[in-house]
């Protein structure tokens, strides 16, 4: 009969027996969960952001010479996100990966060499000749880095080391500036300068913020953070108490360029609304036109409320004033013309694209 075995001695042999039936990717998972905590209780990471936005930038390396397989048409990849509080970063690994550098414990003891104040600097400026071109300013932010994690995708959940995106063409310069004083020292390092010179040119077509954000899908996520923005200024969450905003001289220019004789007692025809929508509400702002709708429904073949109602007192309404007043001076210079009125409104008044433009939202 076999001995019976401890507590201690059966969870050990349950722990192996768990251990031996992962992936070796979730072996690695549980690993790396197991540092984190152990940095997290030793206090060596600080604040850990979300990521909520994540990709990998692409920079294409051109080919080098004919032959040379090692370099031609190869693209250099850097993991980013985009944090909760908007801050662009890359991922410090990924970084020095596409520089070309290497992970070994000489690098480890250059990085420590190379500090100041006892603070650490990243692999990718650890060596020791490059600390002449790496300015003060730039080493106190690369000493602090960011810790962040993705909240999605395949590496969501995983703590990650990052640098503030905005830095990579300095720290492209500092190999360059190393190149240019003639201290670069043997092939290793000749590749690097290589790889920091190209990312530097690419760099100076295309924003990092730019690739980041594309990227990452940010710049989609950007773009309806902005619409939400202005929707909210424009159109209240209730309906405001009745104003009378269009003034006389709207309707009476809208008939005279219709063909149409006014009267205070005109019944107006119902096409006038539809071209309300077109010539005001469509043109105030981004997607206010269909918040409206939304808003203030048609009901039984009619709406509720007049559109106006529905916009803010602060915001909606002064821009519906200032645009009305701005309509009612076309209609008076186009006269009885409404071709010449229609070709000068889409001129001034453009009616606004589907997602707003960022160069030209409305104040």
């Amino acid at each position: 009969m076999s001995e019976e075995m401890t507590p201690t001695e059966m969870a050990s042999k349950g722990g192996k027996a768990r251990a031996l039936s992962l992936t070796p990717e979730r072996r690695r998972e549980i690993a790396k969960k197991a540092i984190e905590a152990r940095l997290l209780k030793a206090g060596k990471i600080g604040e850990v952001l979300n990521a909520p936005h994540t990709g990998t930038i692409k920079i294409t390396l051109p080919t080098i010479g004919a032959g040379d397989d090692e370099q031609a048409n190869r693209t250099l990849e850097i993991p980013c996100a985009v944090l909760e509080n908007g801050t662009r970063v890359l991922s410090e690994t990924g970084v020095v990966n596409a520089l070309g550098l290497y992970r070994s414990g000489a690098v480890h003891t250059r990085a420590k060499e190379a500090s100041d104040g006892g603070a650490q600097l990243p692999l990718f400026v650890a060596n020791k000749n490059l600390k002449p071109f790496i300015d003060l300013e730039l080493a106190s932010v690369l000493q602090k880095p960011i810790w962040y994690r993705p909240t999605e995708g395949a590496s969501g959940g995983t703590l990650h080391k990052g640098m503030r995106a905005e830095l990579l063409p300095k720290v492209c310069n500092v190999w360059l500036r190393a190149r240019d004083a003639g201290v670069i020292r043997g092939v290793r390092q000749a590749i690097v300068v290589v790889n920091a010179d190209i990312m530097s040119r690419g760099l100076a077509e295309v924003g990092i913020t730019a690739l980041v954000d594309e990227a990452t899908g940010f710049q989609d996520a950007r773009a309806r953070d902005a619409l939400a923005k202005i929707l909210e200024r424009f159109v209240a969450k209730e309906i405001q108490n009745y104003v009378r905003l269009f003034p006389l001289a709207y309707y009476k220019g809208l008939c005279r360029l219709r063909g149409l004789p006014y009267s205070e007692n005109l019944q107006l025809p119902r096409y006038f609304g539809h071209l309300t929508n077109n010539i005001v509400y469509a043109r105030l702002a981004p997607a206010v036109l269909d918040e409206l709708r939304r808003k203030n429904p048609v009901v039984n073949g009619r709406r509720k409320n007049k559109h106006y109602n529905w916009l803010t007192p602060d915001t909606g309404h002064p821009k519906l004033l200032q645009h009305l007043g701005s309509v009612v001076t076309l209609m008076e210079l186009a006269e009885d013309n409404w071709a010449k009125f229609e070709e000068m409104l889409d001129r001034i008044h453009p009616v606004w694209t589907p997602m707003p433009l960022f160069d030209n939202l409305p104040d």
